[in-house]
């Protein structure tokens, strides 16, 4: 398209994702130091070229899902993070207490609460996984907290209660038993390794070990089940938006949030850490949604990070915000970054 032309799609874009509301020719007149015949005839080559669209309510235009694909593609320049937005990352990312996961799930919900989209981590498959230690944690009322942890920083914990008749002390003595005969095993090969080498040994040792066998079984099992390790933020944000005012909109996009299945698409297979972009069909979740995704991978850590918002997506600030998380986590892997 011409210069004028490229710079009025821009206008009519940015205008729309600020306020929703059409553009009309004279609002872009004086941004564009042009009169209003200019620009309504600059609209109708738009809309030829099916970049924008008219609004059935108003004589404004919209951008259609080709025009944002094209601003994206050709218009839009990342958006630079604000100083505030900057310390609360770093903020997150240098607190040594948490796990780069648990950050990196910390960043995705800062960034829902500052977009009011959704936001999802899809963590590496449990099952590549090694056990790093597994804790018994005693919380009163014959009640004990069982915690997995694995050395991609991964935990998982499941709350049992304990029959009286069982003493704490030699559920933790099976624990020590396991973290010093299965560090490092694959999670998925934990049970079997359960059954026939610490079963027998604990048999020997303590009175009602099939109860305290299954505890840890039990653990186990569930943290194999949950081979995808999703973290989803925000769900009911991205209703804040205008878009999302019918009732059944709302409906179709919450039960496909609660679709694992579904999540699991938006998951990144590709080799490169890059923002990718998809728009309305271009993606598998929703054709009424934009997901803007990237991989992430440091330290033999994996995952992919998302965020979902309508079309009209505030894409540079989104952008922007992905890109610094993605060159934190690359700083960290070269070893540039806070530990």
């Amino acid at each position: 398209m011409e210069e004028r032309q490229n710079k009025l799609l821009k206008e009519i874009v940015e205008s729309y994702i600020k306020t929703a509301r059409p553009v009309g020719s004279n609002a872009l007149c004086e941004k564009l130091n042009c009169s209003s015949a200019t620009i309504r005839n600059e609209m109708a080559v738009l809309e030829n070229l099916g970049f924008i669209e008219k609004n059935h309510i108003s004589s404004g235009r919209v951008p259609s899902e080709k025009g944002y694909k094209y601003y994206v593609d050709n218009l839009m320049k990342p958006k630079e993070l604000s100083g505030e937005d900057i310390l609360n990352l770093q903020t997150i990312f240098s607190n040594k207490e948490l796990q780069l996961s648990d950050a990196i799930n910390r960043c995705m919900d800062m960034i829902s609460d500052l977009t009011n989209y959704t936001s999802i981590v899809l963590g590496k498959n449990s099952k590549e996984n090694l056990l790093q230690q597994v804790s018994i944690i005693p919380i009163g009322n014959n009640k004990v907290v069982a915690l997995v942890c694995t050395d991609k920083g991964i935990v998982e914990s499941k709350q049992f209660n304990v029959d009286p008749i069982i003493n704490i002390s030699e559920i933790v003595k099976v624990s020590e038993i396991i973290n010093k005969m299965l560090f490092g095993t694959p999670i998925d090969e934990i049970n079997e390794r359960l059954e026939f080498e610490i079963k027998p040994i604990i048999s020997k040792q303590i009175e009602q070990y099939e109860t305290v066998y299954n505890i840890f079984y039990d653990a186990f099992d569930d943290f194999v089940k949950n081979p995808s390790n999703i973290h989803v933020s925000g769900k009911s944000r991205i209703f804040n938006q205008p878009e999302y005012q019918n009732a059944n909109d709302v409906k179709k996009l919450v039960s496909k949030f609660d679709d694992e299945n579904l999540i699991k698409k938006i998951d990144d297979s590709s080799d490169t850490n890059d923002i990718k972009i998809y728009i309305g069909d271009e993606n598998e979740f929703d054709d009424d949604v934009t997901i803007i995704k990237s991989k992430y991978h440091v330290k033999g850590e994996e995952g992919t990070i998302a965020i979902v918002g309508p079309k009209r997506m505030e894409y540079d600030r989104v952008v922007g915000l992905l890109d610094y998380i993605n060159k934190y986590i690359e700083d960290l892997e070269s070893g540039e970054g806070k530990k």
